[in-house]
Formats: C-alpha cells, structure tokens, sequence
C-alpha cells in the first residue's frame, strides 16, 4: 500500500510546470497590415504636428501610434506634451501611466493612477493600473496595503480581479465564475478578455512568466477585445504588446538552457 501510495502523489508533484502555447495568436500578415497602418499614421501625424504644434489632439493619436508600435518611451514625450499644452488633461491622462509602466517607470505609473482618482473614484480598471505599478515597484504587500478604495461596484470582472489582488480568490476561480454566470455571449467574451488581460498581468508582476503568457495569449486572441470601442482596443494592443515581450522572454530562458546530455 505504500508503494501505491507513492505511485499515485508523485504525479501531482511534477505537474507544476504549465505548458505554454508561444506561437502567436494573430497572422504574420495580420501584424504586418497593423503595422504598415501605424507607420502610414505615423508619418501622415508627423507632418501635421509640424503645421500645428500646439494641438493636444494631434500629440494624442500620435502618442498612441507610437505606443501600439511598441515605443513606449516617444509615446510618453507626446503624452506629456498634451499635459505641457494642456494642464487640465494630466489627472485624466491613464493612457500616459500606462505607457510609464511599459518603461519601467512603475513610481511614476502608480502616481498616474492616483491623480486619475481624483478625476474618476468609480473607475476600479484604474485602481486595478496602479495596484501593477505599486507592485512591482514597492512589492506585493505594500501594494495590496494600498488598493484604492471604491465605494460603488465597477462592472465585472474588475470587482473580481480586485479580489484577485487581494488574495480572496483565484484567476481561475475568476474564468470558472465567468462560464458559469448568466450573460450573453457576447457579454461573455468581454468578461473574458479583461479577465485574462489583469490574470496575466498579475501573474507577470508576481514573476509567473509561463503562467502570464498563458493568459495574455487567451486575451490577444479574444475576438471582442480589438472590435470594442477606443478604451477596450488600447487595452487589447496592451495584452498583444506584452504577450509579444513575454514570448521573447520565455524564448531567450529556452534557448540558455543547457540540453541533457545522452
């Protein structure tokens, strides 16, 4: 009976590890034409801030080309521009703390989130930015310390992913409650990308790279992220955009690692 029972648990120690799909969800050709559209924009925005150097609108589609291309450092200078231009815009301006976050600036991108608080206390989305940036800036514990407050409840599954963060439940507690729940399937499918944006996200600011790529891949090819409106879309390029990172992490750990010899 021992031996049965060694042969039973000795399974569930070695299935840790979650396997990992890292080929890309979208068409090379797909990537391409997106590309191709934002250094078309790019370039058409560049000679219009030329002619009109004081417009905030213009600094604001080209901070987001800039952004979706993956230059997060010259999405920054447009986006900080706009508040140069316009002060009024800075505590609304999440766009900027997320772009802060993509260059390690975490400090800056948690303060971002707090003045966007004072702008809007019901939007917990924002709650969910600045509790990723305090986290991997100060660490889990001051982080959880600092969840901002809210006294209404946000629309699912931000409420959720804020238990998440606080250690009152589970990602895949999360996904399991979102099948199980009564929506339309259209509804369903919106509940699931955000879920599997901030699941993943989470698991990369706790260093869970495997189980981040899992769930950002799930939510780059979520097929309601990239036809939702202007908010949901930015989100979608940001789990397209990490994804694409963390594949290139997972990648480079594959390739040092040394094969076992025969």
């Amino acid at each position: 009976m021992n031996c049965l029972l060694v042969v039973i648990l000795v399974p569930s120690l070695t299935a840790e590890a979650p396997k990992v799909d890292l080929s890309r969800p979208l068409k090379a050709e797909a990537v391409k034409k997106m590309e191709t559209t934002f250094r078309t924009r790019l370039k058409s925005l560049n000679a219009k801030v030329q002619q009109t150097p004081d417009s905030t609108d213009l600094y604001s589609k080209r901070g987001d080309a800039h952004f979706f291309l993956g230059e997060f450092k010259a999405a920054i200078a447009d986006y900080e521009k706009m508040v140069e231009l316009n002060a009024d815009l800075d505590r609304s301006h999440w766009r900027k703390g997320i772009a802060y976050f993509y260059t390690r600036q975490f400090k800056k991108a948690a303060h971002q989130f707090e003045i966007y608080h004072t702008f809007d206390n019901i939007d917990r989305e924002n709650g969910i930015w600045r509790y990723l940036s305090q986290s991997k800036a100060y660490g889990r514990k001051r982080a959880r310390a600092g969840l901002l407050k809210y006294e209404k409840d946000d629309r699912e599954p931000f409420p959720s992913v804020y238990k998440l963060f606080a250690g009152e439940i589970t990602g895949d507690e999360i996904l399991k409650s979102i099948k199980a729940a009564e929506i339309t399937d259209a509804e369903r499918e919106k509940r699931y990308f955000y879920a599997q944006l901030y699941i993943g996200l989470n698991d990369y600011t706790e260093g869970e790279l495997k189980k981040a790529a899992i769930h950002l891949r799930a939510a780059t090819a979520n097929k309601w992220g990239p036809t939702g409106g202007y908010g949901p879309r930015f989100m979608w390029h940001v789990a397209r955009l990490h994804f694409e990172q963390t594949r290139k992490q997972l990648k480079k750990k594959q390739e040092k690692k040394p094969r076992n010899s025969d």
